[in-house]
């Protein structure tokens, strides 16, 4: 995809790319799978869909979003930050995970993800830290504050986790370790405040290797 392409996909508005920072983008990327080191505090709540009516998606989704703050501790395109969210869709066998929200630390990353898997990646300003369950993300008229207090003992957690952004499904796999927990969400913005509102919701804070395929 050429740049200016990068900047026209499905997104709510929290994740618009301006132009000044579509012109600073890399103009290539490592090419999927992605092996990458991870910590993450991952989340699951009721939400209403925010998705327009004129998505191809919006018939699909089911009353569930699926937020997370994640710390790229090793990626191809070097360590950075994200958080994103997503409505599950209704799927054939399993749900599958749509994203219309997500943001990043890291320009190479908002490339990447853009050119690579139709994610409409913007730019955001973190503070706190993963590993002790407290992250806030600002972006362009967007702020999201998670809070995680873990519950229980370590345990192994394998699986996959399988998104769609309109390029076919993607598979993003997980082995590592983590604690159920009680995550505290606080997001404003001109989406974000209708969509994931405040409120706590029952998720997972966990580590370790993931690897991400591209689109198939």
């Amino acid at each position: 995809m050429t740049l200016p392409d990068l900047a026209h996909l499905p997104s709510v508005p929290e994740s618009r790319l301006p132009a000044a920072l579509l012109a600073q983008l890399p103009t290539a990327t490592p090419a999927p799978p992605w092996d990458c080191r991870v910590r993450a505090v991952v989340w699951v709540q009721r939400a209403p869909s925010p998705l327009p009516s004129s998505s191809p998606f919006a018939g699909r989704v089911r009353a569930l979003t699926v937020g997370a703050v994640v710390d790229y501790l090793e990626s191809p395109v070097g360590p950075y930050r994200e958080v994103f969210a997503g409505p599950l869709l209704r799927g054939p066998l399993l749900p599958v995970l749509h994203i219309p929200f997500i943001a990043v630390d890291s320009l190479p990353s908002v490339h990447g993800g853009r050119a690579h898997w139709a994610l409409p990646k913007a730019v955001a300003a973190f503070s706190g830290d993963v590993g002790s369950g407290r992250v806030a993300a600002a972006g362009d008229g967007w702020t999201l504050g998670v809070a995680a207090s873990a519950l229980g003992p370590r345990l192994p957690v394998v699986g996959p986790l399988r998104s769609d952004q309109g390029r076919g499904p993607a598979t993003a796999s997980l082995n590592g370790r983590g604690r159920l927990a009680r995550v505290r969400v606080a997001a404003s913005g001109p989406t974000l405040s209708g969509w994931l509102g405040i409120g706590t919701h029952l998720g997972v804070v966990a580590e370790g290797r993931m690897r991400v395929h591209g689109p198939r």
